[in-house]
């Protein structure tokens, strides 16, 4: 299975498709990362807070693919965007996952001391520590910030984007600044009523594709890079299986039409709630 490329601003190749691990255990973890690398794979995304970083590492080390082949990303949290304690997290996560380098670094949040992180982050870039640096869940007031105080611009931005909830004015903006939006949800969530949708059946039966697949597929074909998270294998190789058709513009069209803006992720509810445990948490301790 060989998965196509985009090419980043920086001249890098990143897949077109990669691996989501959010709330994947470290006990399926490894072998999750292992076998999707083993099966054609190349991005592997995980975050500090997933608490599965090591067992990330792990799959990585164990898959017996050329580590130069993979693209390892990861994030840090508000919690520890102060200057110095964001170095300090950064070379903690290179630690977990027993890497010298972290191909991509991304700051999950737009809130708190951002600046303060970037820096951080960009010392880690100059040091040879980590490769390139991407963003999660900022908007376009939050990237225009960026601007003014950056030195190394990130090079995707890690949203929810799937057919019910579809970023068109966030999405412009990137394609404006060059920078890649990576969805994560992609599959709204594996919304059954997404899956349901009449334009996502009838293109199912056309091309003889899952739902996800058609789903997937449209992702592609509107510039986008999905990271669709299972640890089922099986699943794993049909959310790859999406290279060997394209949709016309008709197609797409009918997709597009399914937008109405609703997430599946709460974020101001979500995060509000889990702020205090995530400021309590002990990463190290991870298995």
């Amino acid at each position: 299975m060989k998965i196509e490329t985009y090419v980043l601003k920086n001249g890098i190749e990143i897949p077109k498709l990669g691996l989501g691990t959010f709330r994947i255990r470290p006990d399926d973890c490894e072998k999750t990362v292992a076998s999707a690398i083993q099966n054609g794979y190349r991005l592997i995304d995980t975050a500090n807070v997933y608490m599965n970083e090591r067992a990330v590492g792990r799959g990585v080390k164990n898959a017996g693919v050329d580590r130069d082949e993979i693209i390892v990303a990861s994030k840090i949290w508000p919690t520890e965007y102060k200057y110095k304690k964001a170095g300090k997290a950064i070379d903690a996560t290179l630690a977990r996952l027993g890497l010298d380098v972290l191909d991509l670094l991304i700051l999950h949040q737009p809130f708190g001391r951002v600046e303060e992180a970037w820096r951080a982050a960009e010392e880690a870039v100059k040091a040879g520590k980590v490769r390139m640096l991407g963003v999660s869940n900022f908007d376009e007031a939050d990237l225009e910030k960026i601007n003014t105080y950056s030195t190394i611009k990130p090079v995707l931005d890690q949203v929810e984007c799937h057919p019910y909830c579809q970023r068109r004015a966030l999405s412009a903006y990137l394609k404006a600044h060059d920078i890649l939006l990576e969805s994560w949800y992609p599959l709204g969530s594996g919304s059954g009523g997404l899956f349901g949708e009449k334009a996502v059946v009838e293109l199912a039966e056309k091309y003889q594709k899952a739902p996800a697949q058609v789903i997937l597929r449209w992702q592609i074909e509107e510039g986008y890079l999905p990271i669709p998270g299972t640890k089922n294998p099986a699943h794993a190789a049909e959310n790859a299986d999406i290279f060997d058709f394209s949709l016309t513009e008709e197609e797409l069209a009918s997709l597009r039409a399914l937008d109405r803006n609703e997430r599946f992720f709460k974020m101001k509810k979500g995060i509000q709630k889990y702020m205090v445990f995530f400021q309590r948490m002990k990463y190290d301790k991870q298995k």
